[in-house]
């Protein structure tokens, strides 16, 4: 039997079963008794817990992701560490994974595709604008909701498998998704989990993976040289738009990929409000330019160092997928697959040599070389002696550049130096700057103000409600929105405002208060969501400040917000305390004082003298008494100093 089933953790979160294993962690399903809820557990291995470098990075990756708060990204509640166990406490999600759906859902609609990748966007958006890449972006780590909603799992921790000493099993689903970079081994960012992000969508789209291969180490490879079908060669629905922006998002060629998960949500969203907009500026980015360079003679010495190269080059992506990948399948099949992929690049060296060698003449036809025209206007680029009757210019689009002033060219195709004899047309796009709007504080305000707010902008802007729980936020007003306040906004932009829905109600199991202290007893009560009303006391045999009796009995069903009152004990009733000394004291202020300590007041007069005029001369018992205990006191005529008149007065007069 596991032997975290059953234990509590920090006295707080009960341990109640496995739902789920990884490579490095697993996860349980527990009970946070402090605020009676259920919860996720994450435990990082007992052998991983005993290198000491990745309990550190465990600790502080997941208190990094402990800061990120967005609807899409499953929360980070509490991060702990103890001698033996490192764990992160997260929500309990209700839903599956995105592996687990396309497989229960079979083929997949590009219009469910396009909804799960732009919730996914919108999570790594957030994530990326506070430092944090994920690194392991893949359907296993992605949630889907009963709802339809999406939240990414697992920020941050898939970094720890770099400080493992091999990977393991789990990490194998992995390789379909890696970034080229990232099977180099070399230094990753925010593009890297674009590129997953896209083969997430490659297979969403076509209901299979872009790579396939017998061994981690061969997946590895074809994301570095290969470049996979088009999603609509294997489904002819796949919209044309949609597909450029998997391709552009997977693109091997880090520099042409998407910059930002921002610059990937802009077309998507576009293309969401109009599935035929034109992004073909994404297919002359990806298109390998001509090579106009002209034929030459290559000696023996280059082809020699260009093997050599080679040679290193592959050495050192072995050690990489080594490292990465280790123990995924035995070290001959690796190896004979990368002398492979080296052989028959050493073949097609030998071969081009031998083509050279046969003859191959220069070719000096005259032709027409493209100058470079970008930064000028059109009008002025045909102005220009080298263009003027030879090139015409076509402008086939506009984009928005901050490099660039309104109407210059900012790029062309074909580029300059490229040599052309014939289709002497340059197609180019040029700068069209939007105004900028920014989204604008809404915090605070009511639904509605917020809604004419957002309207007023003109910006035909598609606003969202999404209820959302607060302690500290009145119910019906805005505690936040995506994009967040100050974020560059367009027309037709999603905008998502987080109303208060009031503090969240959940059920609340009555604990046992008795023998606590009454501030134990609040604050434990208060932490559930309780009201605590004001409390009364008796006496009891239990210590003085204790709780002896609460309003709501234990294990007795309530929500939060409900009222809860406790009885205090005062001590035991028969305890005897000092009786105060009233000698001197008149009727009224003697009364007042015995009572107050907790007695009850006998009066005895001497003969002949008036009660309101009277003075204490002495009281019986003396000393202590119980508590309700009576008292007699004996008043009689003020004392009298000599030469004084029948007026009483003290003795300082």
């Amino acid at each position: 039997m596991d032997k975290y089933i059953g234990k509590m953790l920090d006295d707080r979160y009960e341990i109640i079963e496995l739902i789920g294993a990884g490579g490095m962690a697993n996860v349980y399903k527990a009970k946070c008794h402090r605020l009676n809820r259920m919860v996720a557990v994450k435990i990082l291995k007992a052998d991983m817990a005993e290198n000491e470098e990745i309990r550190r990075r465990f600790r502080d990756e997941s208190r990094a992701v402990a800061q990120l708060s967005h609807s899409n990204i499953v929360s980070v509640y509490d991060v702990s560490s103890s001698a033996d166990t490192e764990y992160i406490v997260m929500e309990l999600i209700d839903g599956i994974t995105l592996k687990q759906y396309m497989a229960r859902r079979g083929e997949m609609d590009w219009r469910e595709s396009l909804h799960f990748i732009i919730q996914i966007m919108h999570a790594l958006e957030h994530a990326h604008s506070r430092g944090i890449v994920h690194r392991d972006i893949k359907p296993q780590n992605i949630m889907v909701l009963r709802d339809g909603g999406v939240k990414v799992a697992d920020f941050g921790i898939a970094c720890l498998q770099n400080a493992a000493q091999t990977m393991t099993q789990d990490a194998l689903g992995s390789v379909h998704y890696i970034s080229p970079e990232q099977a180099r081994g070399e230094h990753i960012d925010a593009r890297s989990d674009i590129y997953s992000a896209g083969v997430v969508l490659y297979e969403m789209l076509t209901g299979r993976l872009p790579f396939e291969g017998d061994s981690a180490v061969s997946v590895a490879i074809q994301h570095l040289s290969s470049v996979p079908l088009a999603p609509s060669e294997i489904r002819e629905d796949v919209p044309k738009a949609l597909e450029l922006i998997c391709m552009k998002a997977m693109c091997a060629n880090i520099s042409k990929r998407y910059s930002s998960a921002s610059e990937m949500l802009e077309d998507l969203e576009n293309f969401r409000k109009n599935p035929d907009v034109d992004l073909e500026y994404i297919r002359e980015e990806l298109s390998e330019k001509e090579d106009t360079e002209p034929t030459r003679y290559i000696s023996k010495k280059e082809i020699s160092e260009a093997v050599k190269s080679k040679k290193e080059a592959m050495e050192k992506m072995e050690k990489s997928t080594k490292s990465s990948i280790a123990g995924t399948k035995t070290e001959k099949k690796r190896m004979a697959i990368l002398f492979g992929a080296f052989a028959g690049t050493m073949l097609a060296i030998f071969l081009v040599f031998n083509l050279i060698s046969g003859g191959f003449k220069n070719d000096t036809t005259d032709g027409h070389k493209v100058p470079n025209i970008v930064g000028m206007t059109v009008e002025e680029a045909e102005r220009l002696e080298d263009i003027k009757g030879i090139f015409k210019i076509e402008v086939i689009g506009t984009r928005e550049d901050s490099q660039f002033s309104e109407g210059q060219i900012i790029s062309q195709d074909p580029v300059e130096g490229t040599v052309r004899k014939n289709n002497l047309t340059i197609q180019v796009y040029v700068c069209a700057n939007e105004e900028k709007s920014f989204m604008p504080v809404t915090a605070g305000m009511t639904e509605a103000e917020a809604k004419v707010l957002l309207k007023n902008m003109d910006l035909n802007l598609s606003i969202q409600i999404q209820p959302k729980s607060s302690d500290t936020v009145p119910k019906g007003q805005v505690i936040t929105s995506s994009p967040s306040a100050g974020s560059p906004i367009k027309k037709g932009y999603s905008v998502i405002l987080y109303v208060s829905s009031g503090k969240e109600i959940v059920p609340v199991t009555i604990p046992n208060f008795f023998t606590m202290t009454e501030e134990n007893a609040k604050s434990l009560a208060e932490t559930l969501g309780l009201t605590v009303t004001a409390s009364t006391s008796e006496y009891s045999d239990e210590p003085i400040g204790t709780v002896i009796g609460q309003s709501i009995p234990v294990g007795g069903e309530a929500k939060t917000g409900d009222k809860i009152t406790f009885t205090i004990s005062k001590g035991p009733e028969n305890t005897e305390i000092a009786i105060p000394n009233v000698i001197g004291a008149n009727l009224n202020a003697a009364k007042k004082e015995l009572e107050s300590a907790g007695f009850t007041v006998e009066v005895q007069l001497e003969d002949g003298v008036v009660a309101d005029e009277a003075v204490v001369k002495s009281y019986s018992p003396t000393g202590s008494a119980k508590k309700g205990s009576t008292i007699t006191i004996y008043l009689g005529a003020p004392s009298q100093t000599p030469g004084s008149s029948d007026t009483p007065h003290d003795d300082n007069g």
